[in-house]
């Protein structure tokens, strides 16, 4: 079997399950195929002692294990000094530091044909040294904020513009983050789009009658049958924009006063978005429910009338693809691939990132009911099978 060596900084683990999910369905699938043998190096960040005890988020990291197989993949986790917000320009030199000796290792038991990058930054400076040491070809992947936030900062998008000039091809998630590459500087003639995979067989409307009744059990919360119900997943970070969505909640209450909004998540952002819900007399309709078992998402998304998420960028958000594959349509903002996943009025609006205008999505939304199968509809090019199977012919190109 042809063997790849991928790192990525974000990839599931038992402390945090969600990371990276969209990387390891990528690559298990690849693996499924049985004509790729993958290989992953996935570094953990830990911050020197120096600076104090460390949180409870990096002390469930520093407990992993540094080897493990999971879904038909060999994980590993070198560790790699991380210095918190203001390290970034260092840090793919030290994660290359600290991975390479490990993917010598790797190369030692099986030679790798080609090392891959699931992020551009850092991930892809990093690949690019341990390519380089290795004498391989490299590939490296692009999904969103690692080109429209971390390529306009000098530093990092010097070390992007080194590692995509020594990459043999690029890969992006939609066209426009493409064109968002070559803005930056990066070799068109290298790049090539890739879209999201899903799993089909997990995503797709549940049509039973108490959709609503089920989930407010699941999440411990009371969500009437005949009120409007809008989703917004995603971390809580500003640039998601969940306090557009809970403002454009409160715009919604002479037309729709019972309405709810479900918001699946975590981050920094918490504690400003219970306020600003409180402060807008939304506590009792703005439910916070953390990060979620990605089985419970569908059931989420089925029982919502649209899915909200003014967002600032993405390269393709994968909660975009796996809302429409339940049939629940979108309310977003004109950024990255939005365009390329919401083709029709059926499959939702796309509108300014302003409290007002995704309000008036929302009541749109609400105003034209779809059929749950024809929203679905926009989301059936997107499987696991035909994405691995895309993802081999490129790899192949690189090494051939």
């Amino acid at each position: 079997m042809k063997h790849i060596l991928s790192l990525a900084t974000l990839y599931p683990n038992a402390a945090f399950p969600r990371f990276g999910t969209f990387v390891a369905q990528s690559l298990e699938a690849l693996a499924k195929r049985g004509d790729w043998r993958v290989s992953v190096i996935n570094p953990i960040g830990l911050p020197p002692l120096g600076l104090g005890a460390l949180s409870a988020r990096y002390r469930a990291l520093e407990d992993l294990p540094e080897y493990e197989e999971i879904g038909g993949i060999t994980v590993h986790r070198p560790r790699f000094t991380l210095i918190p917000k203001v390290g970034a320009r260092r840090n793919a030199a030290a994660i290359a530091k600290a991975a390479l000796p490990l993917a010598r290792a790797v190369q030692t038991k099986a030679a790798i044909d080609l090392v891959d990058a699931q992020f551009f930054f850092p991930d892809g400076p990093a690949a690019a040294a341990i390519a380089k040491e290795l004498g391989l070809p490299l590939s490296i992947k692009a999904r969103g904020s690692d080109i429209t936030y971390w390529g306009t900062l000098d530093t990092p998008r010097a070390q992007m513009k080194g590692a995509a000039d020594a990459a043999c091809g690029l890969l992006a998630v939609s066209e426009a983050l493409a064109r968002d590459m070559v803005a930056i500087g990066l070799p068109q003639d290298k790049i090539t789009v890739h879209y999201t995979g899903l799993d089909q067989d997990r995503f797709r409307p549940l049509h039973h009658t108490q959709l609503r009744a089920q989930l407010g059990g699941e999440l411990g919360i009371a969500l009437p049958a005949n009120a409007p119900l809008f989703a917004a997943i995603g971390a809580l970070v500003e640039r998601k924009g969940h306090h557009i969505a809970i403002k454009a909640l409160s715009l919604l209450e002479r037309d729709h006063p019972h309405a709810r909004l479900v918001i699946v998540g975590r981050g920094e952002e918490l504690g400003a978005l219970q306020s600003l819900a409180a402060g807008l007399g939304l506590a009792d309709r703005v439910h916070f429910t953390g990060a979620l078992d990605h089985d419970v998402m569908p059931l989420v998304l089925s029982a919502a009338d649209a899915m909200v998420l003014p967002t600032a960028n993405e390269g393709l958000a994968n909660a975009w693809v796996e809302a429409l594959a339940c049939g629940t349509p979108l309310v977003t903002c004109d950024v990255g691939g939005a365009r390329e996943v919401i083709t029709g009025d059926v499959a939702g609006r796309l509108v300014d990132r302003t409290p007002q205008a995704v309000a008036d999505g929302m009541r749109q939304v609400l105003a034209q009911p779809t059929d749950p199968q024809d929203v679905a509809a926009f989301a059936a090019r997107f499987d696991w099978s035909s994405h691995a199977s895309e993802l081999a012919a490129y790899y192949e190109r690189l090494i051939a």
